[in-house]
């Protein structure tokens, strides 16, 4: 059975195949919520409830040898750092997918550490490693319905010590949000809050 190499493929936009010279030993995959703490008189702890998700990493170590060859280790290197110049037509660098076997990953090189051990006597580099760092992409259109059905007629009970402000940092993950909330209950003061109250958490549209 012929051994599958990992390649980085441009993704958005479409372009180059990087095949890597070496399969990594390993892979660290890192996923990770956030959660906000809502202290309440009282309570021996805080209150932890759910703000969102973070985007997952995926990290590993590449090499890089062209010593055989005897040809500048940076030809294939520098396909790899170059994915985080600025692509004109995004603005931002593009949008990567590193697969290998089934793992595909979509996301951005986030970093890439050079390492160069081994040169010819000329001075020219012909072993690398690199360490690097990819921060998956989330596509907005595909999230729009996670994040519809998260928020959508939630209701939330005011505790003691609650303002509209810190409700929707813990319900938006953005404390700037309050004023929804605000107006689809009719508040006219934000901070005449009495616990107990009943409020109902609007979907951000």
């Amino acid at each position: 059975m012929a051994l599958e190499k990992a390649a980085i493929k441009r993704h958005i936009p479409p372009g180059e195949t990087i095949e890597v010279l070496f399969n990594p030993n390993e892979y660290r995959l890192n996923v990770s919520n956030q959660f906000a703490e809502v202290a309440i008189p009282g309570l021996a702890a805080p209150l932890v409830q759910f703000g969102r998700g973070n985007a997952s990493t995926l990290s590993m170590r590449l090499f890089f040898d062209t010593y055989e060859q005897r040809t500048d280790v940076r030809l294939y290197t520098g396909k790899v750092i170059k994915l985080m110049t600025i692509d004109p037509s995004l603005h931002a660098p593009p949008v990567c997918m590193f697969v290998w076997g089934k793992l595909e990953f979509v996301g951005v090189l986030e970093r890439a550490d050079q390492s160069f051990t081994l040169f010819l006597p000329n001075g020219i580099p012909v072993r690398a490693a690199l360490d690097v760092s990819f921060k998956e992409f989330f596509d907005g259109k595909k999230q729009a319905g996670l994040l519809e059905s998260a928020d959508f007629a939630k209701r939330y009970t005011v505790q003691r010590g609650d303002t509209l402000s810190s409700i929707a940092g813990v319900e938006y993950g953005d404390h700037a949000l309050w004023r929804l909330i605000a107006e689809e209950n009719g508040l006219d003061d934000p901070l005449a809050l009495q616990p107990g109250q009943v409020l109902v958490i609007p979907a951000v549209r």
